[in-house]
């Protein structure tokens, strides 16, 4: 039996760059080139208290960062994230969401490279203070 995982072993991605995860959960998981972020939402990394109250838009910009933390903990970056699935819990928010979107995509891939997917949901999320929760999934290699 080798010490040394393979790359397809299945490993947790941890990071104080993001909100610690509760405990039936990873912040993200790596196996072979798939990575996987579970859904972050607009919390400070450090306290986890909710940020933003109200502000749809500083909100996603949070949360965004949130997700990019786990990202790179798993040895990838914006670039090789295929999908990003954006939970929003107004309509209305829409377009201050995309607002804040567009320009972490502007910031994170280069210019030319391919943006990653998306699907955007309107739901009810678990905080009352979240107004977007963001996963994504990313393709390493």
């Amino acid at each position: 039996m080798s010490d040394h995982p393979h790359s397809d072993d299945k490993a947790e991605i941890r990071t104080d760059g993001a909100p610690a995860p509760a405990w039936m959960f990873s912040q993200g998981v790596r196996k072979g080139p798939i990575l996987q972020v579970s859904g972050q939402g607009p919390q400070d990394p450090a306290t986890g208290e909710y940020l933003h109250p109200g502000d749809v838009k500083a909100q996603t910009r949070r949360t965004l960062e949130n997700v990019k933390a786990i990202v790179e903990a798993g040895g990838a970056g914006i670039e090789d994230v295929v999908m990003f699935r954006v939970y929003l819990t107004e309509r209305s928010d829409f377009p201050l969401m995309n607002e804040a979107y567009a320009e972490f995509i502007e910031e994170n891939v280069k210019p030319g490279g391919v943006k990653p997917c998306r699907t955007t949901v309107f739901v009810g999320l678990p905080q009352e203070a979240m107004l977007v929760e963001i996963d994504a999934q990313a393709v390493i290699g």
